[in-house]
């Protein structure tokens, strides 16, 4: 086959992409194979996943799939694998900088065939950032690397975290608390909220989508006592999407915005920062927990956990968020397409 490959849109493949090949990305790819979770193809080498899946004493058989001979067909009795080398054989939990561009490259080439409609959506193993530096990557992370290739858009990219019955998005991310206050804009609100209330209508069903806002200060400012950022900054952002059509409330005091009959009145939590929210979200799901990126024009989640270098190779590494964010990326991908 020759030419541009057809957009098979919702029923095209699920891609993962490889992660850190010292980490646990092929261990927990094989194990959500082996327990069900098969709507994926695997950017790996394919002889290592082989002698991996012997040494996890999982019968799963390989196949390599090309993906530049048309969009493939996944087949749940093997493990579909675009194929890909390392430069240096990797060692389990030890970190290796020449192997960071084929991580980097991977990625990319993943975020392209999930722009084209090649990929439903890509599902992104655990980077190690440190490597990914030394390599030469010049963003932060996976999300802003990811939000580098899609078009510029106020707001994003927006970090979605979502577990059992819980959705939360944090307003700053990696920053030092110290910066959260001069980071903090209502405009920044205004924008991450509509990213986040458009998501939740066009993947998740929420019409109209509700949102709440946390507080920045303790008890959310308490009419200014304790700090004027939560009607200064906060609470137009909270008015000016209730006039856009969002079912926005808040600011609300954290310490009571995530017990049971509290998370009821709500679609998602927008936080400050990346401890207000992450905290209960890790506290209530700790192994399902799934990472979202929102504001691309694809589909991109990712388990919420690291390498793991530390039990890299011991073969006790759990597939539970990985599962979490296959399923999530398949239901995305199925709603976004009945919504046409």
């Amino acid at each position: 086959m020759s030419g541009e490959v057809p957009d098979q849109g919702a029923n095209a493949p699920i891609v993962l992409t490889p992660g850190d090949p010292a980490g646990i990305g092929a261990e927990i790819s094989l194990k959500a194979f082996a327990a069900g979770t098969r709507d994926f193809l695997l950017m790996e080498d394919p002889d290592r996943l082989t002698a991996l899946a012997s040494q996890l004493d999982l019968d799963i058989p390989i196949h390599v799939v090309d993906m530049t001979q048309g969009t493939p067909q996944v087949d749940h009795a093997g493990l579909g694998v675009i194929p890909l080398s390392w430069p240096e054989s990797p060692v389990p939990g030890t970190a290796d900088p020449r192997n960071g561009h084929v991580v980097i490259d991977a990625i990319r080439t993943a975020a392209s065939w999930a722009r084209t409609g090649q990929a439903a959506a890509i599902v992104t193993n655990p980077v190690n950032k440190a490597v990914l530096k030394a390599a030469g990557f010049a963003h932060p992370g996976h999300t802003e690397f990811l939000a580098s290739m899609a078009p510029a858009r106020p707001g994003s990219p927006v970090m979605m975290l979502a577990g059992d019955g819980l959705r939360v998005v944090p307003a700053t991310i990696h920053i030092p608390l110290r910066d959260v206050v001069t980071e903090l804009t209502t405009d920044d609100l205004i924008a991450k909220g509509r990213i986040l209330g458009e998501a939740l209508q066009r993947y998740f069903g929420c019409h109209p989508p509700r949102i709440a806002f946390c507080g920045l200060n303790p008890h959310a400012g308490e009419d200014g006592q304790f700090g004027d950022e939560d009607r200064r900054v906060i609470a137009p952002a909270v008015q000016a999407l209730c006039e856009d059509g969002i079912k926005a409330t808040g600011p609300h005091s954290a310490d009571t915005l995530f017990h049971p009959a509290a998370r009821d009145s709500y679609d998602a939590v927008i936080g400050m920062y990346h401890d207000q929210v992450l905290i209960p979200l890790k506290t209530i799901d700790f192994d399902g927990g799934v990472n979202v990126t929102l504001g691309l024009d694809f589909i991109r989640t990712s388990p919420d956990h690291g390498t793991a270098f530390d039990i890299a190779g011991t073969g006790t590494a759990r597939p539970d968020s990985l599962m979490a964010a296959i399923r999530m990326a398949r239901q995305m991908a199925s709603h976004d397409s009945r919504d046409g």
